[in-house]
């Protein structure tokens, strides 16, 4: 025998699929353009945590 399902279950169960479709193809997307920069050469660049070497040993 086969349970009921109430009509607001069956709502939010498409709007939550919904969702994770729509963060999923966010998530592909960055992870694309990120792969696309890396092949293009482009440097990604971070915080730079250390003064370069040059510039200490100048002091």
């Amino acid at each position: 025998m086969r349970p009921v399902t109430h009509e607001l279950h069956v709502r939010r169960r498409s709007r939550n699929l919904g969702l994770g479709i729509s963060l999923g193809a966010f998530v592909l997307l960055v992870f694309m353009v990120t792969i696309v920069k890396l092949d293009a050469g482009h440097a990604i660049r971070g915080v730079q945590l250390q003064e370069p070497a040059a510039a200490v040993a100048e002091d």
